[in-house]
């Protein structure tokens, strides 16, 4: 082998890394400006943003070729790696604590948020993965949810993008009626927490219509999103493993395994590490507010990146009905978060 064979890998590698950078900086403008406008704008939120940016900036010009291998990198790794910083922002102890409370109603939202995914994806005739993503933001916590799952999916930019939007829509109306209904139904401060922390998708929304009602039912609001956002982790398990099932029942070479062929999300063991990490009080406290601060940014980027690959077209011709396939989702956990409580 002459020297020159035995630098051909190294010089591969290099090449390959190199290549992830147009890419990735591209992905960085709209980042950025969805993150100062997320400031400005806390009610929408940079991650809304940025995938937003992202669209506008792809349906008004097209990356050439060398942009997409660094654009896919940061939809897939870096997203990845934000749901895992995420998991540095739970606490296990209050999850726990906080969760049996609530388990009934958790429990009971994401049953009623499935079936009705299942009825309205038939009914409306929504592609199988789009549901998923619509139905699992709806019924764990937006956009968060919809990022750990869209990589078992392998689902489509478009498809990822679509559902984010139409979380985002009904995070609006959960935020603008919810404390007015809380009052009207004469809810105290646990009651309105319970319903706001299960029926609200996101955590930023959680938190604005939670202390918009009061400081009481805002703290409780969001320990009850943290315990149910811990549910990412069952419903990313249970995807896995129906994928592989499925793909081994189809296969027509070989036994599929859920750890060969890539339907296994090693992510989320990396997600439950960082839970466990923080929960026994191994990471500094004063180490955490960077630890989110990063997860942000990363998440911001990432969908910037998932906003520069979706396809425009293919989102206007899938129309109006994931947007009703949200609604009916959201209205089910809503209505069936109150009737477990007065049950």
């Amino acid at each position: 082998m002459t020297a020159s064979d035995s630098e051909t890998p190294t010089m591969l590698r290099v090449s390959s890394v190199s290549g992830l950078w147009p890419g990735l900086l591209l992905a960085c403008v709209p980042a950025l400006l969805a993150w100062l406008g997320g400031m400005a704008l806390p009610l929408v939120g940079g991650a809304v943003l940025a995938i937003v940016l992202g669209v506008v900036l792809r349906s008004a010009w097209t990356p050439p070729a060398r942009y997409q291998p660094g654009i896919e990198f940061t939809g897939k790794y870096v997203l990845q790696a934000a749901i895992v910083l995420l998991g540095f922002g739970l606490n296990l102890h209050d999850v726990a604590r906080v969760g049996q409370a609530s388990l009934h109603v958790t429990l009971a939202t994401l049953a009623l948020a499935g079936i009705a995914t299942w009825l309205l994806h038939r009914w409306l005739q929504i592609p199988g993965k789009l549901a998923v993503l619509v139905g699992v933001g709806t019924a764990i916590c937006g956009a968060s949810a919809i990022a750990a799952v869209a990589p078992i999916l392998r689902a489509d930019e478009h498809d990822t993008a679509f559902a984010l939007s139409t979380i985002f829509l009904f995070n609006l109306l959960a935020v603008l009626f919810f404390p007015p209904l809380g009052h009207m139904l004469g809810m105290d401060a646990s009651q309105f927490g319970l319903w706001a922390g299960t029926a609200i998708n996101d955590t930023s929304s959680v938190v604005a219509a939670g202390y918009a009602y009061g400081h009481a039912a805002g703290d409780y609001a969001v320990i009850v999103k943290l315990a149910r956002a811990s549910m990412i982790v069952p419903i990313c398990l249970l995807l896995a493993g129906a994928l592989a099932l499925r793909a081994r029942t189809h296969a027509t070479a070989g036994p599929a395994s859920p750890l060969r062929g890539g339907f296994f999300p090693w992510f989320i063991v990396w997600f439950i590490a960082a839970s466990m990490l923080r929960s026994a009080g191994w990471v500094p406290i004063r180490a955490l507010p960077s630890l989110h601060l990063a997860s942000d940014l990363a998440m911001v980027l990432a969908l910037a990146a998932i906003g520069l690959s979706a396809n425009l077209a293919q989102m206007r011709a899938t129309g109006p009905r994931p947007i009703l396939l949200g609604l009916g989702v959201w209205l089910a956990v809503a209505l069936g978060s109150l009737a477990v409580q007065a049950l």
